[in-house]
């Protein structure tokens, strides 16, 4: 059990669910931060939740049902994979830029609402977001992927074992990729997102360990999750380095092309491991976990009270957690009610909700 978890048992607020410890119950919900707030999905129905410049917290509810709808494609291993990490970054780019229009210039954005109508803003923003996905995807190939691999061929000019170039790439890949974030974490708007991101954790810990989600639970729960999009990226990257030492041809070009058409595959596979994590304790599933959780320690921080408020409503936006809790209880024999009394609103916040 850990330590967290001993500071919930010992000061008895409430319940860990039978005799279950450290182990977790699935519920399905995942989410990102934004900016000064938190997004939750559950199915096809998500929520984005803001503090804004107020201090109010303002909640829009949405549905998605993915660039490729229809389940049919979730059935199918490796092709849900790339289809999830893109309706990852449509949709959180989408919340992304969601967010952060309340933090807007308010006479620049009064002016632009005025120059355009609805349906040409509306172009515009998903103009706006499919290019910027796009780059991103561009980018972080170019970076994560391509840029190891030219360094990797400068070294071959030094180093005749091909081996220990391919050992050389992937040592360089997974340096930048650590480099990348400890360097953002150092900027001062992403450290409020990445408290945001801790939040997030906490509330989706603080359930699927059973605990009735109010801010003193969340509180004690656990940061890190093994669902979490930063194993993802773990799991990318330490596949690529394994995967990438077994390509043995002489073309430089061939071997860039192969790294690039093994980009999906590895998507796939990743997005495979981090799902058998999250719903399995198994001692090896959980051992192959520990990167990704400790990539975590960089791209998680601990939120504050007015923060968890926000990632409580919105997970109560698009997830029935009493519900969930009741139902896990009964199962396991226990008769103790759920406080029906929490929420956002009870800690003294305004809270405005937004359904489309």
């Amino acid at each position: 059990m850990c330590e967290n978890q001993v500071e919930v048992a010992k000061s008895q607020p409430v319940l860990l669910i039978g005799n279950r410890g450290n182990s977790m119950r699935y519920s399905g919900i995942g989410g990102q931060a934004v900016m000064e707030g938190v997004m939750m999905k559950n199915k096809n129905r998500y929520a984005v939740a803001v503090r804004k410049p107020d201090h109010e917290i303002e909640i829009m509810t949405k549905e998605y049902k993915g660039i490729v709808p229809g389940e049919i494609w979730q059935k199918i291993p490796l092709v849900r994979g790339v289809l999830s990490f893109i309706d990852s970054l449509v949709l959180g780019m989408s919340t992304l830029m969601y967010s952060a229009s309340f933090f807007e210039d308010e006479d620049e954005s009064e002016k632009e609402k005025q120059k355009d109508s609805p349906e040409k803003m509306k172009a515009k923003e998903n103009a706006m977001m499919g290019g910027t996905v796009a780059l991103s995807v561009i980018l972080a190939i170019a970076i994560f992927m391509i840029l190891p691999y030219y360094l990797s061929v400068l070294c071959s000019r030094f180093i005749a074992n091909d081996m220990i170039v391919a050992v050389i790439e992937g040592i360089l890949r997974l340096a930048i990729f650590i480099g990348y974030i400890l360097v953002i974490s150092k900027m001062k708007e992403i450290q409020r997102v990445f408290m945001y991101h801790g939040a997030e954790h906490k509330c989706i810990n603080c359930i699927e360990h059973g605990l009735e989600l109010n801010v003193e639970n969340v509180r004690k729960s656990s940061k890190e999750h093994k669902r979490c999009g930063t194993s993802f990226l773990m799991f990318v990257v330490i596949l690529s380095v394994i995967l990438f030492l077994f390509i043995r041809v002489d073309s430089h070009v061939l071997r860039l092309v192969l790294r690039l058409a093994l980009v999906p595959v590895i998507a796939g596979v990743s997005y495979e491991l981090l799902r058998a994590a999250g719903r399995s304790d198994n001692p090896v599933i959980n051992l192959i976990s520990k990167p990704g959780l400790w990539m975590q320690g960089l791209t998680t921080k601990e939120p504050d009270d007015e923060m968890i408020e926000v990632g409580i409503a919105s997970v109560e936006a698009v997830f029935d957690w009493r519900a969930y809790i009741a139902e896990i209880r009964a199962e396991e024999g226990i008769s103790e009610k759920i406080n029906v009394d929490v929420s956002t609103e009870g800690a003294g916040q305004k809270v405005q909700e937004m359904k489309q």
